[in-house]
Parts: C-alpha cells; structure tokens; sequence
C-alpha cells in the first residue's frame, strides 16, 4: 500500500526528527557532527528551505523548519542522506542504512507553536543531561538564539524576531522563555503530533489544515481531545495571536 502524503502546507512550519536505525549513533564524533552540519546547510540552501532551529544529538537529529512548498522537504533529505551516509560509513566502515526509516514531521503554528518547538528542540541536551545549559552545546542553534555567535544555517522565525526590537531585546527575551523549560504535557504534546505526524496548534489552525489537504489533522486515541494547547505560554512574552 502506498504511504500517504505527508502533511505540508506551503510556509508553515514543520517539526523535523530523524533517528538512527536501532538509535544507533549517527554521529561519533565532531567531525561528523561537522560533516552533517555542513551538508544540512547545502542541501537547505538548494530547495530554498529556511532552518529555524536545530539540534544534532548522538542518535537523532531535531529540526524547525520551513519549505516554501511541498515535496521540498524530502528531495531535500534524500540528497542529505546521499552525501553524508555513505561518507559516515567509509569513515567508520560499516555498510548499510545509517536512518531508521522514514523520518517524521509535523505542522506547526506558527502563532502561539513555533517557539514552543524551537525550546522543545534547543532544550534536547538539557533532558539528555548532555549538558546544563542549551547554550553551551555546540550543536544546536541554541547560541545563536541566545545572542551568541551567528549561524549561517538560521534564519530566524518571524515568531523570534517579533520578541524584540533588536538581537539583543530578542535575545534577552527568548533567555526567559528557555528558562522556563518544557512541562511534562508540553513534551508530551509535541512528541505525540510528531509520532503521528499531525498538525500542533490551535483548533483554527488545525481546521484551516484540515480543509486545505482534505484529511484530518489532529492526533488520534480514543479519549484525547481534538485540540492541542500547549500551556505556560506567558503574556507578554510573544506577539499577539492574530499576527501574521
């Protein structure tokens, strides 16, 4: 049976997470985490997709980002695997498939979601206890976000750039919103629409999806609701939930 079309609208935000093959590493070192981060950026660059933020841990790999179309994404990550695979395993040598199966993505809202993603995503080495600070990891945008160094792979989600009037106000900003970390729901949340590869956000969101790909959006299970609110969003903090 054929598998159905992922669910991409164009310009909307979608969760990224690819896996080793029986969580394998997929990186052993920092040339390798280099080698990635370097063909990431082409293969990005090619389909004119926008990388909001990232993280590249031991096993997996986490991304937000942005195609201007559907498909982009994964001719995209075909031609990744094409160029980084088989050079990690002429390096390591071993042979075969280096990703477990397909990878999985999620819509996101941008409104009141996509920062949510994005702490979700840079706090990945906190949970892992790789380390006790986002911005000291070195493989992640989390730096970048925080007002450190730039990244050439970033490009900033209108929902970042909103939280202030320049990079240091945005900066501050967003060192607030890490702090307050991930609750266990917000996790949860997140985890499960990628899993079954739905649509996170608002029920408006979710609705204007819904009709525009014609199948459902929201995650299924008996006793789980339609909606997905993500909680401890602080007044304030992000721009109003009618901005564009």
């Amino acid at each position: 049976m054929p598998r159905r079309p992922r669910l991409e609208l164009p310009a909307i935000p979608l969760h990224f997470t690819q896996r080793g093959v029986n969580r394998a590493a997929t990186f052993l070192d920092d040339e390798d985490f280099a080698q990635y981060r370097q063909k990431l950026g082409e293969v990005l660059a090619e389909h004119d997709i926008a990388l909001h933020a990232y993280v590249l841990m031991t096993n997996h790999v986490h991304l937000l980002l942005t195609p201007p179309l559907a498909g982009r994404l994964s001719a995209a990550m075909c031609q990744l695997g094409r160029r980084y695979v088989p050079a990690f395993n002429r390096k390591h040598g071993r042979t075969g498939t280096l990703w477990e199966g397909r990878f999985k993505t999620c819509l996101v809202d941008s409104d009141r979601y996509a920062l949510t993603v994005q702490r979700y995503i840079e706090l990945n080495p906190v949970r892992a206890g790789m380390t006790a600070s986002a911005g000291a990891y070195r493989w992640s945008s989390a730096s970048a976000s925080l007002g450190g160094a730039a990244d050439a792979l970033l490009s900033f989600h209108p929902v970042y750039l909103a939280l202030g009037e320049d990079a240091r106000a945005r900066a501050s900003a967003y060192r607030e919103w890490l702090a307050l970390g991930i609750g266990a729901d917000e996790a949860r949340s997140i985890r499960e629409h990628l899993r079954q590869e739905r649509a996170l956000g608002q029920p408006h969101f979710q609705e204007m999806a819904e009709k525009a790909l014609n199948r459902p959006v929201a995650i299924r299970g008996r006793g789980r609701p339609r909606t997905s609110r993500v909680p401890g969003v602080p007044a304030g903090l992000l721009p109003d939930s009618n901005a564009n």
